[in-house]
């Protein structure tokens, strides 16, 4: 689906609580959307301080998954609390959200956070991108997906990428750019283009399993000759937004 014919902020506009920013994640993000790929919106919202200090607990996270106009949308928001939580922990799938050039919706918040985001990142990021590596490795192992695959690669090259340069690049063909990757994946890419769900017959060339395995030690060496620090430097920063934003909301 091309995102730019289609319009996103009406979604911003029905949220309950303000929405500090909204970007959108997923296939879209890392390159290789469908014909027929749902639309993932990932961001955070802010709770008033009466939800946080009463007797319930508040709804730090909100998911909803609906059809609009004919496409299937993913929103997963969380309050600005739990996603500055998930900022200091070795997540590289918040600070994806966070930095994803696809932005839906923003605020000098959303540009404060961004500005923090290097002082979050570690080595131990690397973690995070090898477990998810192997966990889509392992779905395409049962299903044969294009999908699972071409997340296991995707995941590899961001890890790597991230531990050589300190940055986060979630979209797998600039990652392509920029990293020896394997010459089959551009093909994958367009077959995946077709179909959410096709499948790699055909296209996978047995050498598939060897390249991913070769990766991994590439990642390996990426996380032992790092630059990034072994904790954040940003957490006191962050704590001071939190609070900040929290108090004036």
């Amino acid at each position: 689906m091309d995102l730019e014919q289609f319009d996103l902020a009406p979604v911003v506009a029905e949220q309950p609580d303000p929405l500090l920013f909204a970007t959108v994640s997923g296939a879209h993000l890392y390159g290789f959307p469908s014909r027929d790929s749902d639309v993932d919106l990932r961001g955070v919202h802010l709770l008033p301080v009466a939800e946080l200090i009463g007797l319930d607990d508040p709804e730090q996270t909100r998911t909803r998954m609906w059809d609009r106009d004919g496409v299937e949308m993913d929103l997963v928001t969380h309050d600005l609390l739990k996603f500055a939580g998930l900022m200091l922990r070795p997540n590289g799938y918040v600070l994806e959200q966070l930095l994803s050039p696809l932005v839906v919706h923003t605020t000098e918040v959303h540009a404060e956070l961004t500005a923090l985001a290097p002082g979050v990142l570690t080595a131990r990021h690397a973690h995070h991108y090898r477990g998810f590596a192997k966990t889509q490795w392992g779905l395409y192992e049962k299903t044969g997906e294009l999908k699972p695959l071409l997340y296991t690669f995707r995941a590899l090259l961001t890890g790597i990428h991230l531990m050589r340069t300190g940055r986060v690049l979630a979209s797998l063909p600039q990652l392509l750019d920029e990293i020896p990757a394997p010459s089959f994946l551009p093909d994958l890419i367009a077959a995946k283009a077709e179909a959410e769900h096709g499948t790699g017959a055909g296209l996978v060339p047995d050498s598939a399993a060897g390249e991913v395995a070769a990766l991994h030690s590439v990642l390996d060496l990426a996380q032992q000759d790092t630059g990034l620090p072994e904790t954040p430097s940003a957490r006191a920063a962050l704590g001071d937004l939190v609070v900040r934003v929290r108090l004036a909301g």
